[in-house]
């Protein structure tokens, strides 16, 4: 019996990909073949969506872009032998974007039907977490930091320094928090992980509190990830009847709940106080720090709050160790991170590398350059409170501490590309507005900045060039760094400099603009 592969995640689904597995099923009971349909994950390759795959002697063949119309023409042509059709894309594996890449963290997904315990199982699951159980705590929090995995949504801390806080925290109650709450634009990630591999996040949790004495966990997630949810909870009653949650872990003794937490909306709940305020039932407002989240997180408990990649990630240090994670990677910056290429590309998709890569290089060698087939001329990085670089950047490796040097963030890793008909300027003005929109409205310089941001940028773009205008601007965007309560303000003058920056003639300024050139002569 042939085994058939299409995908059931989000991209996949607004393609009609639940159209097409019942339209594949149809003509082959037409037909008289026998087949079994797996609803697999994306592996993704999103330009190719819905990609479908069939397994053969010779690997699984991939027909890319498949609509319900091609169904029969590839029955015709010989689809469940890998035969020949125009949709074919040969074996997936051997696709220069897949076999380029180094997958730790997603190297099941795609592969594997998402809700299979014995898929799971059968790819290396529950490794880690029988080593985990295994291991001293004190051990076990130490393998994380040799490790060097850091925060992978963008603060960059690294994940061993917390757990170790937790778990020398004296509390009766310990908690950990999973923000999937991944709202930056660009960004997908998180969303392949749960929808395609959920029980590798499911399996980095219960790690994290077996680890640190936590024994409760919530996966906060946006609500407009409605698939997500549904498969997040299937996963969790299916771990749970499996005897990986409840009173005894795997028959360990050690006890650990977990749950799924719908957001509500908030771009804001991203951060990682506002998201415990949610969490509380109460309006998703920053926190003031001290005390950390590590010390009076959840509930005024010790809390571990990792990013969804993060605790994805944990399962294959604990199953391979910290020195197979640490090889990849450079400087502090170890091990991979999945990059999202989005925007104006002709090949989007997720590409999971070890840091040191270029931009220039993610952007050619995979991305194929624009979906436009103009030049490319800025790229977005870190999602909408990201920098702006300019082609003259796009060699420096992807290094939490080599962007930083040019005051960029690589934040959750998410690519957001333009080409050389984008107003920067205009791209700009939105960055502000959109802060004003989303702005919890804690403290005053997020609140009122960003509205004073959006109106000062538009008398600069109406033609009020003036050096007080734009030293007003700057002065303004310094402000919001150096007095927001958290990222949401302090992070949003990134895009707007670096407009500034790079792409004066955008805002009808000149290269050597007095107030620029003061400006910069100040930072020299």
């Amino acid at each position: 019996m042939t085994r058939i592969y299409v995908p059931r995640d989000s991209s996949a689904l607004a393609l009609g990909a639940d159209a097409l597995a019942d339209a594949i099923m149809t003509e082959a009971a037409r037909r008289g073949i026998a087949i079994e349909l797996i609803r697999n994950g994306s592996r993704g390759l999103l330009w190719l969506e819905p990609l479908v795959e069939v397994a053969t002697p010779e690997g699984r063949i991939g027909y890319a872009n498949v609509d319900v119309a091609d169904v029969a023409a590839l029955f015709d042509a010989g689809f469940v032998d890998g035969g020949e059709h125009a949709r074919r894309v040969g074996v997936v594996d051997e696709i220069p974007y897949l076999k380029k890449q180094q997958r730790l963290t997603f190297a099941r997904i795609g592969i594997t039907d998402p809700l299979s315990i014995d898929d799971y199982v059968a790819h290396g699951g529950l490794e880690g977490l029988r080593n985990a159980l295994q291991t001293d705590g004190d051990a076990a929090c130490e393998a994380l930091i040799e490790s060097g995995l850091r925060g992978r949504g963008g603060a960059a801390f690294p994940a061993g320094i917390k757990w170790r806080t937790v778990r020398g925290a004296k509390a009766a109650q310990k908690y950990i928090v999973c923000n999937a709450d991944e709202g930056d634009s660009g960004t997908f990630s998180d969303r392949l992980v749960m929808e395609s591999d959920p029980y590798v996040l499911i399996e980095g949790m219960i790690i994290a509190g077996v680890v640190t004495g936590a024994t409760v966990g919530y996966i906060y997630v946006r609500s407009e990830y409605p698939h997500s949810i549904a498969t997040l909870e299937a996963a969790i009653a299916r771990a749970r009847k499996a005897g990986w949650l409840g009173d005894s872990v795997l028959s360990s003794g050690q006890r650990f709940e977990l749950f799924v937490a719908k957001g509500a909306g908030s771009y804001v709940c991203g951060e990682e106080t506002a998201m415990l305020e949610s969490l509380e039932g109460k309006r998703g407002i920053v926190r003031a720090k001290p005390p950390v989240p590590a010390l009076a997180g959840l509930y005024g408990q010790p809390t571990v709050i990792n990013n969804a990649i993060t605790l994805a990630t944990v399962p294959i240090i604990f199953a391979r160790g910290a020195a197979f994670y640490k090889d990849f990677g450079m400087g502090r910056s170890r091990g991979t991170l999945p990059f999202q290429l989005a925007g104006n590309i002709k090949r989007g998709g997720l590409v999971e590398l070890a840091f040191g890569v270029t931009l220039r290089e993610l952007l050619d060698d995979f991305g194929g350059g624009t979906a436009s087939g103009r030049p490319a001329r800025a790229v977005q990085v870190g999602g909408p409170l990201g920098t702006y670089l300019p082609e003259s950047q796009w060699d420096i490796p992807m290094d939490y501490e080599a962007y930083a040097a040019v005051g960029a963030v690589i934040g959750h890793g998410g690519l957001v590309v333009h080409d050389d008909t984008s107003n920067l300027a205009e791209l700009a003005q939105y960055a502000m507005h959109f802060c004003a929109l989303e702005s919890c409205g804690k403290c005053t310089p997020c609140r009122i900045g960003s509205t004073r941001g959006v109106e000062v940028i538009a008398r600069i773009r109406n033609g009020d060039t003036s050096t007080r205008q734009v030293q007003l601007l700057r002065d303004l965007c310094d402000t919001m760094v150096a007095g927001s309560l958290c990222a949401m303000g302090g992070m949003t003058p990134y895009p707007v400099l670096s407009a500034l920056d790079h792409f004066p003639e955008d805002f009808g300024l000149a290269a050597d603009h007095p107030a620029d050139h003061a400006t910069k002569a100040a930072a020299a």
